[in-house]
């Protein structure tokens, strides 16, 4: 299976979960700066990453490279999505990009998968939240690091 994760990154928290992800899933890491529309298209499954910035923004690389996201043919394709972000400091906006990550996927046909269950978490809104549950894996670097493992690990269990 051609796992291809392309993420978006300042920090590089969500670079290493990217690279986690990619490590557990023998898949390839891409930063969306480098990413081509092959790459969202040439894969079984495509794994798209991003933080939350501001008050609910997709990260900045994300958004000057939207476009080649926009291009890809992604009709039926299986794309799994996983968003980082502080729900203490942003509880209102945590890990937002990852639902606008989802909105742009979902519109152009793609098949979304690896929904996760929003208990666990301390937050007031989040954009990628529907109908009770995370439209992908959340994963709170600042003050719940210590679940990362767990969470992804039983994340790509059910997504390979």
């Amino acid at each position: 299976m051609i796992v291809n994760v392309i993420f978006g990154s300042d920090g590089g928290a969500t670079k290493a979960v990217a690279a986690r992800i990619c490590k557990k899933a023998s898949g390839r890491s891409i930063d969306i700066k480098a990413a081509s529309v092959g790459d969202f298209e040439q894969c079984d499954l495509l794994i798209l990453g991003s933080p939350t910035y501001g008050a609910g923004d997709l990260q900045s690389d994300w958004e000057a490279n939207i476009d080649t996201l926009k291009s890809a043919n992604l009709a039926g394709k299986k794309v799994a999505l996983f968003g980082t972000g502080d729900q203490a400091t942003y509880p209102d906006s945590f890990v937002d990009a990852m639902g606008l990550l989802y909105d742009l996927v979902a519109e152009k046909g793609a098949a979304v998968v690896g929904f996760t269950e929003t208990s666990g978490y301390d937050f007031t809104g989040s954009l990628a939240e529907r109908d009770g549950q995370f439209v992908g894996l959340a994963i709170d670097p600042d003050t719940q690091s210590s679940l990362t493992e767990k969470r992804v690990t039983a994340w790509l269990a059910k997504l390979l």
